[in-house]
């Protein structure tokens, strides 16, 4: 199936409500009444009754979701449950009342576990796999949701898609920067457009805040890490008209392969201009630059899975040329938030954003064996260029109204994007094409060969919109339907042939939901959504592919218990991909095989009590299987695991000569894969603890942070017998941090 270092299949951008964060960040979040508001407390009670039926608390509703914190769908959260996103809906809709399975990772919970990339932000989201090819992978790929690699096609920022080329993606954004990682799970074309089946992550940012605070960190650990970070904010005038805010990184690092390095520079302001009362503009940017080495060795099953006549080959294994290993990116966003009500029923939102990325890429990786018994393996090299440029704008109309007994949270929008990328490979050759496993020399030379990839893409969107979100009472429906046009073309200059394809596509994708919400906090729902996905690659002969599309039938029970700042959710779906585009070997060229299901289960459950208890427990039954497929037809994809369950749970104490302690762990599992997709052979299932110790006083916090505290040696993920990827290692890092 999917090829951990050949193209992927880019998709599209949209867009999503682009609300100002009026608070301070999680961990000193304050009341909602900001300093700067100079409403009367009647301006104050009409602008709060201009919120749909579907945004305001109801007596459905439990305790904690009725009380007033100011959480907004793109704010910041204190501790583990987030209560309102606007990820599903493109409107501030409390979870509750959205009946679709939606996961939000919050900054909190973000810094109790010491995760420092993404892929380590999912590792406790049900259904969700954020770092499949393992701990070393620093191109950040293999993106899971529900049995589906979204890699390419699943990486939302604010609601705009962030788009791939084939060889590099925005996966490795920085996760200091986002206030919140929000997971809508299943097809959501019906929103977005051209997006995967399985899901969307969307990357909220950090946003300008209406109170002052500061929070600057040091910290270092395993692998030669050294990191420092800051975040600070506030009002720029005494009005309270004009806020900002500046987040940013630098760390110099390696990682557990050798001669792997993984440095990076990140930095995000952002400005919010309030002129009036109905108007918010928020412009916002960032950059970051990662020098890093390749850390995908592509290592054999023999010698990583099994052994090797008695031997296994070291997690720090390099299978490349060290005076030839980079993977070196730089990436650039710009663009602007607006929202404006022009009465209180009617409010229009613009999103707008552009793109930039360019990777180098110097690399020699493993090939497969040539003598197994001697441990000698084959290797091939490459030095790449690519470049992406993206512009999305999403334009909504939003209104809110009664007909009769029934009451309306209508939205309309269009949104636009223009993505265009190149992509440039040479070959390269060593003077000693293979080097042996276990006992690896590295004096050689090497040299770069004749131009073996120039394809270029350029794909445009358009779509039309429309969702009506409708309340009776308790009982609440969703219809939402988009039509979507788009052109996509691509080039191949290769010095032996020039060539140019072109395709337009176009769909109308539907979604239609029904909940109730019950007064004990429960909500049962059904949905049905579908995907529409245009595909950035041409087959074997130069043919432009087919748009993959997809089909979801959900049911699940949301339940928010009374009195209680917690949410847990349970859901059972079916999910159906047609025109599955695959990278499999030996060619790594893209085809279509046909069609691929996935039906499951997921249970989810996040709670954050006043004495100071956070707990995030999850678990997920995923049975994929290709539909119609040629050749495996009743195969698993290889990498999808049939049982995936993880917990975590931290307590501070509250009181006494130790207030401020803070202690938790973690413990992860992940069930048995295929390594193949012809499903000849397993890789076995795997189980890790992680640890958190802190200690806070005043404005300081002194914390440590152990994953895979037992240094348990697992592989991550086989793709064929010669491209596994081993886990990460056990890795400390000690953090200190002030804050004002």
């Amino acid at each position: 199936m999917f090829a951990p270092c050949t193209p992927f299949a880019p998709v599209q951008a949209q867009s999503q409500i682009p609300t100002v964060s009026v608070e301070a960040p999680a961990q000193r979040a304050r009341p909602a009444a900001a300093a700067s508001s100079r409403r009367s407390a009647t301006a104050r009670t009409a602008r709060a009754n201009r919120r749909s039926p579907a945004q305001q608390a109801t007596p459905t509703q439990s305790a904690s979701a009725n009380r007033d914190t100011g959480e907004r769908a793109n704010g910041p959260v204190r501790g583990f449950v987030a209560t309102r996103s606007g990820t599903a809906t493109k409107t501030d809709t409390p979870l509750i009342e959205t009946p679709q399975s939606v996961s939000v990772v919050t900054t909190d919970q973000i810094r109790n576990q010491g995760a420092v990339s993404i892929g380590e932000a999912l590792r406790y989201t049900a259904g969700v796999s954020g770092d499949v090819n393992g701990g070393s992978d620093t191109r950040f790929g293999a993106l899971q949701i529900r049995g589906f690699d979204t890699t390419m096609s699943g990486l939302y920022i604010d609601g705009l898609r962030i788009p791939s080329s084939n060889y590099v993606h925005f996966n490795g954004l920085d996760p200091y920067g986002a206030e919140r990682l929000e997971v809508l799970k299943g097809p959501s074309s019906a929103m977005y457009g051209g997006s995967g089946t399985g899901g969307i992550l969307n990357y909220v940012t950090k946003l300008p805040t209406a109170q002052q605070f500061g929070e600057v960190s040091i910290s270092g650990g395993s692998f030669n890490r050294y990191q420092g970070q800051f975040d600070m904010g506030g009002p720029a005038n005494k009005e309270g008209t004009v806020l900002w805010r500046l987040t940013g990184v630098v760390r110099d690092g390696e990682t557990q392969v050798d001669f792997t390095k993984d440095n990076r520079v990140f930095i995000a302001p952002a400005v919010t201009f309030k002129p009036n009362e109905d108007t918010t503009i928020t412009i916002l940017a960032d950059y970051q630059k990662d020098r890093a080495g390749w850390g995908l060795q592509f290592l054999p099953a023999s010698g990583t899975v099994w052994p090797n006549n008695g031997r296994t080959i070291p997690v720090s294994f390099f299978a490349g040329v060290p005076s030839f290993n980079a993977f070196n990116t730089e990436i650039a966003t710009a663009g602007y938030q607006l929202s404006h009500n022009f009465t209180d029923n009617i409010t229009f939102r613009q999103n707008l954003r552009y793109a930039y990325q360019h990777n180098e890429e110097k690399v020699f990786y493993g090939g497969g064996y040539t003598d197994e018994a001697a441990g000698q393996l084959a290797r091939f090299g490459s030095y790449s260029n690519s470049y992406i440029n993206s512009f999305a704008v999403d334009n909504q109309l939003q209104g809110k109204f009664t007909t009769g007994i029934l009451s309306h949270t209508t939205l309309v929008g269009i949104d636009y994007r223009n993505t265009s990328f190149r992509d440039t490979a040479f070959g390269a050759t060593t003077s000693a094409p293979e080097i042996n496993v276990f006992n690896p020399v590295y004096s050689y030379d090497w040299t770069i060969g004749a131009m073996s990839d120039n394809t270029g893409v350029r794909q445009s969107q358009v779509g039309l919109y429309a969702q009506d979100q409708i309340k009776l009472g308790r009982l609440s429906f969703q219809l939402g339907g988009r039509q979507d046009f788009v052109t996509t073309l691509v080039d191949s200059n290769l010095p032996t042939s020039n060539t140019s394809v072109s395709k337009d596509a176009s769909a109308f994708t539907g979604r239609a939901a029904v909940m109730y919400n019950f007064d004990s906090g429960i909500a049962p729902y059904f949905s049905y959504s579908e995907s529409f996905l245009p595909v950035l690659a041409t087959g074997p002969s130069g043919q432009m592919l087919n748009p993959e599309t997809g089909v979801q039938y959900e049911v699940g029970v949301k339940y928010q218990p009374l009195g209680w700042n917690a949410l847990f959710t349970f859901a059972a779906f079916d999910l159906t991909r047609d025109n599955v585009v695959t990278f499999a070997p030996p060619s790594y060229l893209a085809e279509q095989i046909g069609q691929v299901k996935s039906r499951g289960i997921e249970l989810e459950g996040t709670m954050s009590l006043a004495d100071g208890w956070n707990l995030r427990a999850a678990y997920a039954y995923v049975d994929a299987m290709l539909s119609q497929d040629p050749v495996n037809l009743g195969k698993a994809p290889p990498t999808v695991p049939l049982n995936r369950a993880s917990l975590w749970s931290d307590f501070t104490l509250q009181n006494g000569p130790l207030a401020g302690l803070q202690f938790g762990g973690g413990i992860r599992y992940v069930g048995a894969t295929w390594g193949d997709d012809a499903n000849t052979f397993k890789v076995g299932s795997s189980t890790v603890l992680d640890a958190l110790l802190a200690y806070t006083r005043d404005n300081w916090r002194l914390s440590l942070n152990v994953t895979n505290l037992a240094d348990t040696r697992y592989v991550a993920a086989c793709y064929s017998l010669s491209g596994c990827f081993y886990a990460e290692g056990r890795k400390a890092i000690g953090k200190l941090t002030y804050r004002w």
